[in-house]
């Protein structure tokens, strides 16, 4: 809840009503008064479990989770170690596989459906460069996802997953490892409307897969890029 599109994520879901439990590492204060933020590691499934006890405890229902916590490792596969590529992992898959199994139930428990929304990416479908390990979590976020949504649509419970392109973020600009303006702008020119996402165009996305407009969407894999993936390579 505290990185760039976590925090848009949580703001846009507090200013629509949610009652918003923001889960980080290290929760920071927020101009958002109405979001509750705990300190919680994704990786952990004690802390995990003791998470979703506090929902029940102080909110008695859970309606939506949003599965954002990643990492990016920029390497080929053969500069990657092995506890690179297993950290990640534990991070950008293990994280989502285990607060959805968590929190599945507490919202089985309400009895009125809900929402899970993962985060994969563009580049689970096509790679960048030197991101072997990030592009292998993201395709087995978006086979996940679609398991998911296939074991818990008969609930009513709907699984989608957000699949970002190029969003102005911190991320990013570790991405860009300091790119100068010319080298910015020209890679806003390779998408066909001309500019990155930013942190507010993904949470209005969550925002609607969270709400009742997307009763019937699930299972679904949304890119969310720009056009970029839609056009043929540039010379």
């Amino acid at each position: 809840g505290r990185g760039g599109i976590g925090s848009a994520v949580c703001r846009r879901l507090s200013a629509e009503g949610a009652a918003v439990l923001s889960a980080d590492r290290a929760p920071v204060s927020d101009d958002t008064a109405s979001v509750t933020q705990i300190d919680l590691d994704v990786t952990d499934e004690a802390a995990v479990e003791a998470a979703g006890r506090r929902i029940q405890e102080d909110h008695g229902r859970l309606d939506i989770v949003v599965n954002a916590a990643a990492i990016e490792i920029e390497k080929t596969i053969e500069e990657t170690t092995l506890d690179e590529w297993n950290h990640i992992f534990a991070i950008n898959v293990t994280g989502t596989f285990l607060v959805s199994k968590v929190l599945a139930p507490v919202i089985r428990a309400g009895g009125e459906g809900g929402s899970i929304i993962n985060f994969g990416s563009y580049d689970g479908f096509i790679a960048d460069p030197g991101l072997a390990a990030y592009c292998a979590t993201k395709g087995a976020i978006h086979a996940l996802t679609k398991a998911m949504a296939v074991d818990y649509g008969p609930e009513g419970i709907r699984v989608n997953a957000v699949c970002p392109g190029y969003i102005d973020t911190p991320m990013l600009d570790g991405f860009l490892g300091g790119a100068d303006e010319a080298v910015r702008r020209r890679v806003e020119d390779i998408h066909p409307l001309r500019r990155y996402g930013t942190p507010d165009d993904v949470a209005s996305l969550v925002n609607w897969l969270a709400g009742d407009e997307a009763r019937y969407a699930t299972g679904q894999l949304w890119i969310l890029d720009g056009g970029l993936t839609a056009q043929a390579q540039q010379l």
